[in-house]
Formats: C-alpha cells, sequence, structure tokens
C-alpha cells in the first residue's frame, strides 16, 4: 500500500507560529523529512515514535542535494509510510516546495501541501516593520538574494525601484553589498531606511537598522549572519516605535525546562511567550507500575475509604488507566472525597469530569497531609509514586489517620541525551534551569554527572523541597512563594 507525502510549512521559528493543520500533519507522521531552518522547538513537536531524516542546507553546503530528497520522498512514501515533509517558513515561497510535488506527481504518490507563514512577513513584524503601510507602502516585493552557485543575480533593480513598495529580500546576508549597490545604481535614495533581522521570530533574534547606503557596513559591524532576510522602503522607518519583540521582558534569556515531555508544555509556552528561549530537556519521565495488584485490591473496595489523594497528574492518569481496565468509570468512587496535591492535579482530574474536593493552599506533600488531618474522619487512599515524600504520610501517622500509600507510577532517570545536556552546560548556555519537582533535579544531576559546574545557571525551584534537593548538590536557588507553574514563570521575571 503506498502511503502519502504531506509537504508542512514549518513556519519561521517561533513554534506558535507552526499552523494548527501543520501541526496535526506532525503528530500524525510516521517519518518527518526536515530542514535547518526547522527551528529545534517545531522539532520538538514531532512524535517520539516517529523516524527523523535531516536532509539540512545551507548556504554553499548541500549534505543531501535536491534530487536525493525527491528519492527519499518517494521510497518512503512507496513504503506505505506517512511522510512530512517539513519545510521553515512557507514551501513555495522560494523553498523548492514545487519542484518536490512536482518528482511525486510523475510518480503517482498522493500529496498535499499545508502553507507556513513565511518569514518574509513575520519577520519583518517580530522586528516592528509592518510590510505595508496606507501612508508608506501599498505594495510588497519578495526577491531572493540567492543565485545558483557561481552564477550571478538575475534582479530587474530598475523594476523592484519603480514599484516604490517594501522589498524584502531573503537568502541575501552574503549578497547584501551587491543587493545595496543594484538599488543604488538603478536610482533608490541612498538615505532610504533599511533593515536586516536576523533569527526573525526567535529569542535570539536581531534587528539592524540603517540608511540604504550604510547598511552593509552596519550590518558587518553587529556580524549579522544567516539566517537573515533584508527589508528596504519606509516602513522600516517604523521600527523603532513598534519593535515590540525584543522588548519583552525575557528577550535574550535562555532557560532550560526539565519537567517530563508530557507536561512540559504550559511551562514552556509561559517563557516562550515572554520572549525567551526555551530549551526543552526532560530529566525525567513517569511510567506507570504495571499490573500492579495493590491498586486494584483498593479499587475493588473503593467504598472502605474516605479521601483518594493524588499527588500528581500521573497518578491520576495511572488510577483511570486502572478503573477503565478494570471495567469501571467514575460511578465507582461513589462517595470518595478526592484531594489534589495542586491545580495542575486538579485540572487532570476535572479532565476526567471529576471535582477534587480539597487541594491545600501550598501545593506540597507536608501542606497535603496537614489538609488531610484536618479533613479526614475516615481512612484515607493515596496513589502516588514510588519515591514519594514522607512529608505526607508522617502527617497522617502522626495524627493517626488510617491510610493505605499505594506506589502506582515509578520514575525513571535514564537519558539519552545526557551528553548533549552536559556539552550545552559547560559551554554556560542557559541563564536559569527549571525544576518542578525534587525528582526533576534528581534526575538533572544524573543525566549532566554530580561532578558538573552548577555555577553557571540559577535554579529556579517550584517549591522548598525541591529548592532543598538543589542546595544539596550547590545549585544557586531562587524558590516561587507558590507551588504553581505561574509563580515559577514570575521568578524568571524577578531583576
Amino acid at each position: 500500500m503506498s502511503g502519502k507525502v504531506t509537504l508542512v510549512g514549518a513556519g519561521p521559528g517561533d513554534p506558535g507560529l507552526l499552523t494548527v493543520k501543520g501541526l496535526r500533519a506532525l503528530e500524525q507522521a510516521d517519518v518527518v523529512v526536515y530542514d535547518r531552518l526547522v527551528s529545534p522547538a517545531v522539532l520538538e513537536r514531532i512524535p517520539a515514535a516517529a523516524r527523523r531524516i535531516d536532509v539540512g542546507k545551507e548556504a554553499s553546503r548541500h549534505p543531501v542535494p535536491q534530487h536525493q530528497i525527491n528519492r527519499i520522498l518517494l521510497e518512503e512514501a512507496q513504503a506505505g509510510h506517512n511522510v512530512v515533509r517539513l519545510k521553515g517558513g512557507d514551501p513555495f515561497v522560494f523553498g523548492r516546495g514545487g519542484e518536490e510535488l512536482q518528482a511525486l506527481a510523475r510518480e503517482g504518490v498522493e500529496f498535499a501541501e499545508i502553507p507556513g507563514i513565511t518569514s518574509a512577513i513575520a519577520a519583518a513584524a517580530y522586528g516592528g516593520i509592518p510590510v505595508t503601510h496606507r501612508d508608506c507602502a501599498s505594495s510588497l516585493h519578495i526577491i531572493t538574494g540567492h543565485a545558483r552557485e557561481g552564477a550571478e543575480l538575475n534582479i530587474d533593480f530598475e523594476a523592484l525601484v519603480q514599484t516604490r513598495g517594501t522589498l524584502v529580500f531573503l537568502m541575501g546576508v552574503t549578497a547584501l553589498p551587491v543587493i545595496v549597490e543594484g538599488l543604488l545604481e538603478a536610482g533608490m535614495d541612498p538615505d532610504m531606511p533599511a533593515a536586516m533581522v536576523e533569527q526573525g521570530t526567535l529569542p535570539s533574534q536581531r534587528r539592524c537598522g540603517a540608511a540604504l547606503k550604510a547598511l552593509p557596513d552596519r550590518a558587518a559591524e553587529m556580524g549579522i549572519r544567516s539566517p537573515a532576510l533584508m527589508i528596504v522602503g519606509r516602513v522600516c522607518a517604523l521600527a523603532e516605535k513598534l519593535c515590540w519583540f525584543e522588548r519583552l521582558p525575557l528577550h535574550g534569556k535562555r532557560i532550560l525546562v526539565t519537567r517530563p515531555g508530557d507536561r512540559a508544555g504550559s511551562l514552556s509556552e509561559k517563557l516562550w511567550d515572554l520572549g525567551a528561549d526555551v530549551v526543552e530537556f526532560p530529566c525525567i519521565r513517569t511510567e506507570a507500575v504495571f499490573p500492579c495488584p495493590a491498586m486494584e485490591g483498593a479499587l475493588e473496595q473503593l467504598s472502605a475509604y474516605e479521601w483518594l489523594g493524588f499527588t500528581s497528574a500521573a497518578g491520576v492518569e495511572a488510577f483511570w488507566t486502572c478503573l477503565r481496565g478494570m471495567g469501571k468509570d467514575a460511578r465507582a468512587l461513589g462517595g470518595v472525597k478526592l484531594a489534589a496535591i495542586g491545580p495542575a492535579t486538579g485540572r487532570a482530574l476535572e479532565a476526567r469530569g471529576v471535582t477534587a474536593d480539597l487541594i491545600p493552599e501550598i501545593y506540597d506533600a507536608a501542606h497535603m497531609g496537614e489538609a488531610l488531618v484536618k479533613a479526614a474522619e475516615g481512612k484515607v487512599l493515596l496513589l502516588r509514586a514510588e519515591e514519594g515524600s514522607p512529608a505526607l504520610t508522617d502527617a497522617l501517622s502522626a495524627a493517626g489517620v488510617p491510610y493505605d500509600d499505594i506506589a502506582v507510577y515509578r520514575t525513571i532517570y535514564d537519558n539519552p541525551r545526557s551528553q548533549e545536556l552536559r556539552e550545552a552546560l559547560e559551554a554556560g548556555g542557559f541563564d536559569y534551569v527549571t525544576f518542578t519537582s525534587a525528582s526533576t533535579v534528581k534526575g538533572f544531576v544524573s543525566a549532566v554527572g554530580g561532578d558538573a559546574d552548577f555555577s553557571r545557571f540559577t535554579g529556579l525551584c517550584i517549591g522548598k523541597q525541591t529548592a532543598g534537593e538543589a542546595e544539596k548538590h550547590h545549585i544557586s536557588v531562587k524558590t516561587a512563594g507558590k507551588a504553581a507553574i505561574d509563580a515559577l514563570v514570575e521568578l524568571a521575571l524577578e531583576k
């Protein structure tokens, strides 16, 4: 059975600019063939089970030539795979997407194309430059600044100057002096506002603004490198007032998120929206204890318990999986009251149609124990991690509250990207590392090694217990006032 190729525009870099339809196609892929200009943040959205094929190309360096890329797409589809061809920006804007689809069409392979947001518009917008404006420009012209190897640029500069519109040159860093010279010789005003935007829409974005005649020297002074685009036109004069992206409070900050991969999203998105360069590096993962006879036995006699307590979303997931496996649903809870350690665990319950009766004011094991001591008159069932904090059970034991404490999932610390993380740490690559539990600290230290230099960053910790674990390893910490994701984000914003 033949497969299908979906050509997906990954956008200019910000993962939030990947379209909903493009993300849906990516999540269903068996194989993803991607380019150099697809940002790491977008690559993180590739399913773990999908096979990745890097065919990245740079100026003057083509690791995988175009004809071979065409063959890879053809062979993978003919093998019956659902293939996503992931290209930076929009595949049909100087992305050679049309050539790839032509190759597939000749062989009768099914295909589709999902447009992406082109950097020609997005990078300019993130640099504070509207590509059209009623007072400045009524037309937009997108031109490639890249020529075939050994050939000269084939651009009608006189025609471009006559348009009096906004000119956007893609892939033009190397040819910048030639482009400027061509425009000036064609009669463009030497003082015409112009700009370069490097790494557009990414936290590392830089904007270089100058009069057209001075742009090459200014770009050279700043060391502007590819990928960058050149914008020429009166709209560039608006950049100083309209540049919003580089003014975001966390712009220029690089933050490592260590949460488990399936729960990193909300924290990463909040930090990214504030301008941070977010690197997701899950240092732990959870694995349900299965089979779990102790939990099955407890669920057979749920009516014996007054309270059912959860300390994480992973515990909620393990409970619901076991409940469904036994042919039961939420009705089995009957009159049992539910306790959640914090809002995130509470939301995991709400997603399954039930609401927590108790969430402590401070979201940690000790305060959950104190809250249960005050509320419980009968027996408590705790479904949590193998290495659950003793603070919770110590509080119940001290008060004489009967309970059963059942391990329903375990924390796994092995990490295949440990060397990559250690090298990034040694290079001083992070301003902050976020820790949302003591186990994420343990996983981080396990991944990089206890002898690593932890002095080059500050640990942002979600609570005192997490901070205490970090301090054991001589990590400088800032501790959130509440054990909540928003409080962790506030820590990053503190001066």
